[in-house]
């Protein structure tokens, strides 16, 4: 489909930051976005970019009531040369359609989810920050539009994309930061919606991580639903541990999400020297492992961080200290591979890489 397209004069067009270094995660939106319509009877159509605008939404749109909404979280670079690059976009795609099947809506073509980023990517390209540690964070979302009250799916929607030029994900930068471990207050259960990124995900953890907030620590640690004991995310991040030599993170049962970032980690260790292994592990194993220093590194993943490596961690009251609070050698070194590769400081012999033309 042709994509419309309002483009505002350049005196319109909003001041660029002066310190890229100096960006707050989230805060501060481009020019443009992208927005496309569906409806039963015509399905995906009217695809446009205009101006960043307030969406005009009726009080009884589905999304408010019934939580029928999905999201993506993806970043593009700017690479030595110039060049705009993304990060495994058609994963992003993959998932954002697994996403809406599960929560009742329709799907959208990879190729033209592909094709709107790049268009809307094309016309922000001085949103690009290039510094290391900095990016153009990218938030495709798909919300239920049709005004109706009952429990049922909506027969509209809206997908729309936003941009936002962000600095590091936690203050502290690629620093080792706290968790706390909640035994009381679950992410998600079997047969529930873990596995999709789905709003209502995040909205029932934001109790439990103001919790930690207030108790000093940055992230949750999630627990399982059902015994509360085995470890499943670490905030809206993939966990991994070093525990004697050896690579583990836990395995995708269907209670957390299929982070892009933890597949490429797992795809990329043994090249760099590392064996993995999928396991669950429970909190009193992790625990006793600190302790006994056969523990020497945890850390999450995700797209805002990509590896954010764990210091401390609090469970029941009781505090126990990661590697000296310190990062480790191996949050590093596969810090400094993904990153190298998703700036084009290297090259990608993965394939990984999708340079916008």
């Amino acid at each position: 489909m042709e994509i419309k397209k309002t483009v505002l004069p350049s005196e319109k067009l909003k001041p660029l930051f002066t310190d890229a270094t100096a960006l707050l995660f989230g805060k501060q939106f481009t020019d443009y976005m992208f927005t496309l319509d569906y409806t039963k009877e015509k399905g995906w159509h009217n695809p446009e970019i205009k101006p960043y605008s307030m969406l005009t939404l009726d009080p009884a749109a589905l999304v408010f009531h019934y939580s029928q909404e999905v999201f993506e979280g993806q970043k593009a670079y700017k690479s030595p040369s110039g060049d705009i690059l993304l990060f495994r976009p058609r994963e992003n795609a993959r998932r954002l359609n697994k996403s809406l099947e599960r929560m009742c809506m329709p799907t959208i073509p990879e190729d033209d989810i592909l094709a709107y980023e790049s268009e809307l990517l094309k016309l922000e390209k001085r949103w690009i920050p290039d510094q290391k540690g900095t990016a153009l964070y990218m938030r495709p979302t798909v919300i239920a539009t049709e005004a109706v009250l009952g429990v049922r799916p909506s027969s509209r929607f809206l997908f729309y994309i936003i941009l936002s030029p962000s600095g590091p994900y936690f203050p502290e930068g690629f620093n080792p930061v706290g968790l706390w471990s909640s035994r009381e207050i679950s992410r998600a259960a079997e047969g529930g919606t873990g596995a999709v990124k789905a709003g209502g995900n995040y909205g029932g953890s934001l109790l439990a991580i103001q919790t930690a907030v207030d108790k000093g620590y940055s992230q949750v640690l999630w627990l399982d639903a059902k015994e509360h004991r085995y470890i499943e995310e670490a905030g809206a991040m993939n966990l991994f541990f070093v525990i004697n030599d050896k690579l583990i993170t836990p395995p995708l049962t269907g209670t957390i999400l299929p982070g892009i970032t933890r597949k490429s980690i797992l795809e990329i260790a043994s090249d760099l020297g590392i064996q993995t292994e999928e396991k669950m592990i429970t909190i009193e194993e992790l625990c006793e492992g600190i302790q006994e220093e056969t523990v020497t590194e945890v850390f999450g993943a995700g797209t805002a961080a990509v590896v954010s490596p764990f210091g401390k961690l609090n469970v029941d009251g009781e505090e126990y200290i990661i590697n000296n609070n310190q990062t480790g050698p191996w949050s590093k070194k596969i810090y400094d591979e993904l990153t190298a590769i998703q700036y084009g400081e290297k090259p990608d012999p993965y394939g990984w890489v999708y340079t916008i033309t």
